[in-house]
């Protein structure tokens, strides 16, 4: 057995991602026959379908602009086979999120037709909704990596170094669809939301899915490409990015390169196949929708972890490191692989807490919203900031230990690789309880537009209220995983210099190092505030364009006039492709630069980035999760309820948190990869 999956492990990858997508097929096919409502609520979800798919299509537009220069850089700076990986990571990213994004914004009218059946009929819905997505992100990703592998080194007879090299441009292929997806996303989404929330919920006094407020078509399509898409694209990305990074580490430090070029492949065929398993675990006799969810997750990690052991064991028993010294026992590993799930685990509930309504954060905040606007943002950013330390005491846990069991010192760092390979292992299921967020969000807000029931809203709100959950901890867990993929990259990026400067080091004494770890802190700072910026004005041109569709037709309250719903489309689509090309640009040109000035300074900025990465990230998620969900609190009655002091100040906490949450917070993770894999695709021209 060892000796096959050595020499046919591809196959066993290729066939688990074939398996992933006929998964997402037959499920997308049966979700799209079941019944979209009536024809009100078709009519809305055909505008959410249109406007999502008119933004992406420009967005893609955009990207490919960016992507043709980039692949015939690419050439003369690498080789053609590094710039081919580059053009199959980009168009297997982009697919993945386009072809999600689309049966996700399907699925919302059908949970809204749903949910006049309860809570278990609904739930099924939008958890498959979201499974199409997370099985075709893992598919896709998988099936990428292990054919243009084999292509190389079965037909064009590469050896394994040279293969794992051009799989460093597939990794960045999706890395630059992730930083732009995720920053034309986010701000696309939160600029709608904040502009629909300020001029309906403040001024107007209607509420936040009111078919009367001309923003809210806008903020339906902003929840299906910021959080189905953009997380699609960016998990892609950190799937495809570890992957490589493992590979490349495993050809560098051991003897046997055959064998652990293909161990991160068979690690993701084998989490496929029980992330498949896990979906149909998903289920809610109880009306417990959380539970259902996690159920489901905490399978699928079972059996990964159990059939872990006999691959782990056939493919790194008895392995020998280049410098003659044998490898660590094969069990060392397999412990690197259980700590991942544990950090994973850990994460979970650690984002959970700090986020969910029945938790001590997200409660202090909504009663600090009593005392005004004030106290609410300063809870909020306290209880964001404060979320960044049991974070980083796990990480800093996880990276020891699974460097330890692998033998510490330079060769320890694949044991990191192994845990963050095994992190990727629920990436399925992370993917599909992520994309359940905008699913379900989109069904409550066509119940409302629709006019449907009293009892539908009653199911669709505990839904949509998981699911707001679940985007912050998938969040969590994207940010834990980047930066730990961001650590392997850099540990494969001093490796491979040695061949061609042998007295670098990082070392924080030299002038040139701290000089990077100051520059890179500042790009995580820098290019935050732009993301920001870029909401803000963005958003301002929503409130703009709905006080004077308010103004001028004064009918729209009064149910006599349609709102001009495509128009405020339009604008946020023109502003998120404008403002998301300067951000997008930071991790790419400020590398180069500083790589082509000193290779130490280079190595510093990483390092900054990372670090400073971590805690930005973390802050603004967790933060911008317990402003949202204090807000929902209040909603449902506490303090006062809708329409009390306490409401208005949360919902300013809201309106702030949104950009931290949903684009600038998120766009940091791949943000901290893009800037690591350029550093290792410039590496010929800083020599």
């Amino acid at each position: 057995m060892s000796s096959f999956l050595t020499h046919h492990g591809v196959i066993v990858a290729l066939v688990c991602a074939a398996a992933a997508l006929v998964y997402g097929a037959t499920t997308a096919r049966s979700l799209l026959a079941l019944s979209p409502g009536n024809e009100r609520m078709r009519a809305i979800s055909a505008a959410v379908q249109e406007g999502a798919s008119a933004y992406l299509n420009r967005q893609y537009t955009t990207i490919a602009g960016v992507g043709v220069v980039v692949f015939i850089l690419l050439i003369p700076l690498q080789n053609i086979r590094v710039a081919i990986g580059f053009a199959i990571g980009g168009v297997l990213s982009a697919a993945a999120g386009y072809i999600g994004m689309n049966v996700s914004v399907r699925a919302n009218a059908r949970v809204a037709e749903a949910a006049r059946g309860g809570v278990s009929k609904a739930l099924s819905v939008a958890f498959r909704g979201g499974a199409v997505t997370g099985l075709l992100v893992v598919g896709l990703a998988l099936l990428g990596l292990g054919a243009y592998y084999g292509v190389l080194t079965w037909i064009a007879g590469e050896t394994q170094a040279h293969a794992v090299d051009a799989l460093v441009g597939l990794s960045f292929g999706g890395s630059l669809i992730s930083v732009f997806a995720r920053l034309g996303g986010g701000i696309f989404t939160k600029a709608a939301d904040v502009g629909a929330d300020l001029v309906g919920k403040i001024e107007a006094g209607i509420p936040e899915d009111d078919p009367r407020n001309p923003a809210v078509i806008a903020d339906n399509v902003g929840d299906n490409v910021g959080d189905c898409a953009g997380m699609a694209a960016d998990l892609f990305e950190t799937y495809a990015v570890t992957a490589v990074a493992v590979m490349l580490l495993g050809v560098i430090l051991f003897s046997q390169q055959s064998a652990v070029a293909v161990f991160p492949l068979v690690l993701g065929a084998i989490s496929i196949v029980a992330s498949i398993i896990g979906t149909f675990a998903v289920r809610s006799r109880s009306g417990n929708v959380e539970r259902a969810l996690y159920q489901g997750l905490v399978l699928s990690g079972g059996l990964a972890a159990l059939v872990f052991i006999p691959a782990t064991y056939w493919l790194m028993h008895g392995l020998t490191l280049k410098s003659g010294a044998a490898a660590p026992p094969w069990w060392h590993y397999y412990l690197c692989a259980l700590i991942g799930l544990a950090v994973t685990g850990l994460l979970f509930v650690i984002t959970d807490y700090y986020t969910s309504t029945r938790f001590s954060p997200v409660k202090r905040t909504a009663r600090a919203s009593q005392t005004g606007h004030a106290t609410n943002i300063i809870q909020g950013l306290a209880s964001g900031q404060q979320a960044t330390a049991l974070p980083a005491v796990v990480l800093a846990l996880g990276i020891l230990g699974s460097w330890k069991l692998a033998g510490g010192g330079a060769d320890g760092i694949y044991g990191i690789g192994v845990a963050v390979m095994a992190q990727l292992s629920l990436m399925g299921l992370i993917v599909a309880l992520d994309a359940f967020g905008p699913v379900t969000d989109n069904a409550g807000g066509i119940a409302e537009m629709a006019d449907l029931p009293e009892e539908v809203r009653n199911v669709t709100d505990p839904l949509d209220a998981v699911g707001n959950t679940t985007k912050a901890v998938t969040k969590g867990y994207a940010i834990g995983s980047a930066v730990l993929a961001a650590l392997v990259l850099f540990d494969a990026f001093e490796q491979e210099l040695p061949h061609r400067f042998n007295d670098a080091s990082f070392s924080i004494g030299k002038p040139p190092v701290l000089i990077g770890l100051l520059v890179g802190g500042m790009m995580v700072y820098l290019f935050s505030a732009l993301s920001m910026e870029a909401v803000g004005r963005a958003g301002g041109s929503v409130v703009e364009e709905v006080r004077r569709q308010f103004r001028e037709k004064p009918g729209i309250m009064e149910g006599t006039e349609q709102p001009e719903y495509g128009t405020a489309v339009g604008l946020v689509t023109r502003a998120a492709q404008r403002e998301m090309i300067l951000p997008a640009l930071i991790p790419i040109v400020l590398t180069v630069v500083v790589g082509v000035i000193s290779v130490e300074a280079l190595g510093g900025l990483l390092i900054g980035v990372i670090v400073v990465g971590l805690f930005m990230a973390v802050s603004m998620t967790a933060g911008g999760g317990a402003w949202d969900n204090a807000k929902k609190l209040i909603e449902d009655g506490a303090y006062g309820g809708k329409g009390s002091e306490a409401h208005a100040a949360s919902v300013t906490g809201d309106t702030v948190g949104d950009p931290y949450k949903d684009t600038a917070g998120p766009a940091i993770n791949p943000m901290i990869k893009v800037a690591n894999i350029v550093a290792l695709l410039i590496i010929p021209l800083i020599t």
